[in-house]
């Protein structure tokens, strides 16, 4: 299952990394080690999803300083999705992985040996919105029986989500028609091509002008206590099992680092925080909606610090095996190594 749609340039492949990593090849990453070296610093390469509210923390706590104010030297690793970052770190091409929890989910118990250590993000970065020809009839997700709901891939987490949202609603998700759109909902939406979609931000905000409705928010911390029962795990890190001991001082230095990021996020003006991200994350270069984006989602989306909340996990495995995605027992208890930040 994929994270997220992601803001990538469309010229990389699955798995190539931006302009901090990918090209530079070899040779750079021997300069990069040489000088990390020298500089008393730890190198290590980090792959995560390259959505764009995905990656907010971990830029901003790379512009602030924070991985060096631990003796970190990162190298941020952005990949399509979250298969492929989860990928990178099983294959032992990165150290760590920023995924969404529903990745580390299936990961796991498929048989991929991980531990989740700290979280970067608790809500799923979707809402359920109606098209804008039906918003008068479309309202809530009772009034979604039988109609067409675009996502962007069965099985990826905006599905699973719109499964578990219809189940507890009391519908039968066999009644609707799900629309595999890949990253076009926005355009199938606002022509009426689906009647609802799982859409992102900035889709989200321009359906809205275009007058469509907002149905459900998952990333208003308080729609998601509303209708999923509180925070629901999203964002955060893990890294391959039998390398936790030997790494332990290591993870928890990146997670000091990333919690200090996490609060610079919440609290530092929010033109600070577009300023940390890279130029080409942000589509048509639209920096002044980025930041009305976030000021209006970063208190709700980020965590205030990076210890995992069980419940919030809880509640994500609980979405996937009411969708039918998650069918082999997979043990929180061990997933989530809770540990490692209580030392």
């Amino acid at each position: 299952m994929s994270c997220c749609t992601t803001l990538a340039p469309p010229e990389q492949s699955p798995g190539q990394l931006d302009r901090r990593t990918a090209l530079a090849g070899l040779a750079g990453a021997i300069t990069l080690a040489g000088r990390a070296h020298a500089q008393g610093l730890t190198r290590l390469r980090l792959a995560f999803c390259g959505q764009l509210l995905c990656v907010v923390p971990y830029e901003v706590t790379r512009a602030r300083g924070h991985f060096r104010a631990e003796g970190l030297e990162v190298e941020l690793v952005y990949t399509r999705g979250g298969n492929q970052a989860m990928q990178a770190l099983v294959g032992g091409a990165v150290d760590y992985a920023g995924t969404s929890f529903d990745v580390a989910l299936q990961a796991f118990a498929n048989g991929a040996p991980i531990r989740r250590f700290a979280s970067t993000g608790r809500l799923p970065l979707f809402a359920l919105a109606s098209a804008p020809g039906r918003a008068a009839t479309i309202r809530d997700i009772a009034a979604l029986d039988g109609r067409t709901i675009g996502i962007s891939a069965l099985g990826n987490a905006d599905h699973v989500l719109a499964l578990f949202l219809m189940k507890r609603a009391g519908l039968d998700p066999a009644r609707a028609r799900f629309a595999a759109l890949g990253t076009n909902l926005y355009e199938a939406l606002r022509r009426g091509q689906v009647d609802a979609a799982m859409v992102q931000e900035p889709a989200l905000t321009l359906v809205q002008e275009a007058g469509g409705h907002v149905i459900f928010n998952a990333m208003d911390i308080a729609d998601a206590t509303r209708l999923l029962g509180g925070a629901f795990e999203f964002m955060g890190v893990s890294v391959r099992a039998p390398e936790r001991d030997r790494r332990l001082d290591e993870m928890r230095r990146l997670a000091r680092a990333l919690a200090a990021g996490l609060r610079d996020t919440r609290r530092i003006p929010v033109e600070e925080v577009v300023a940390a991200l890279p130029r080409e994350l942000v589509a048509g270069g639209d920096w002044g909606r980025l930041g009305v984006i976030l000021e209006r989602y970063r208190e709700s989306l980020y965590p205030d610090e990076v210890r995992i909340d069980p419940e919030a996990a809880a509640r994500v495995a609980r979405a996937q095996r009411e969708a039918g995605v998650l069918t082999r027992d997979a043990d929180l208890a061990v997933l989530l190594d809770r540990a490692v930040l209580e030392g």
